[in-house]
């Protein structure tokens, strides 16, 4: 292969990581392939003499960074807000999301009255809800498992930090543990990453709080 090829083929996969990084929901991806992508377009800009071109992707990247960095260390202030099957925003952002919720909750349709429901937001922002049916322990102690029917954070708030902040916070409830099923390769990742063991004959994932 010649070297004009080479050089041409290195500027088009950097170009098109750029591109593909502007088509992320989650605003870490977004970044993290956006500097990918610079990095290799700014090698391809030095290897042609395009100086000016080099100079804005070494801009980019060092904006990615900074970016990143703010993102892994400002602290995120949770709150979980308990509200009733029929609360009329969560019907609104239930609706809202509904497209994305299906994505990983394809069997879920509507909240039942006896399910424990929580809003999380962070600040004001509204970042995620979780709906679960509730068993209470058989030993008559006074914690319960929790069956999740829905644990779903906006794509801005997918880094577990939510998750994190929820579980803490249903375990000072009293809730022992989770039991969660699904064959959702994301929802799978994202519980082995929040410690669910998974019992493969059942297919059921448990999470002791």
């Amino acid at each position: 292969m010649r070297i004009e090829l080479l050089l041409e083929v290195i500027g088009y996969l950097g170009s098109a990581l750029v591109i593909v990084s502007m088509l992320m929901t989650s605003v870490v991806k977004l970044r993290i392939i956006n500097t990918v992508g610079s990095v290799i377009f700014c090698g391809y800009a030095l290897a042609i003499h395009s100086y000016p071109t080099a100079a804005m992707q070494v801009c980019l990247i060092i904006i990615n960074i900074i970016n990143l960095y703010r993102l892994n260390n400002t602290k995120k202030e949770y709150s979980a807000v308990e509200v009733k099957a029929d609360d009329g925003f969560l019907a609104h952002f239930l609706f809202a999301n509904s497209a994305d919720i299906k994505n990983f909750f394809p069997d879920f349709s509507t909240p039942s009255a006896g399910d424990k429901i929580f809003l999380i937001t962070c600040g004001q922002v509204p970042a995620g809800v979780f709906i679960a049916k509730e068993d209470k322990d058989s030993t008559g102690g006074n914690g319960s498992t929790l069956s999740v029917n829905l644990d779903y954070t906006t794509p801005a708030y997918r880094d577990c930090s939510a998750g994190k902040f929820l579980y803490t916070h249903l375990k000072r409830l009293g809730i022992k543990s989770l039991t969660a099923k699904t064959k959702i390769p994301a929802h799978q990742k994202y519980l082995h990453k929040m410690g669910f063991s998974t019992n493969r004959d059942s297919g059921v994932y448990t999470k002791e709080l």
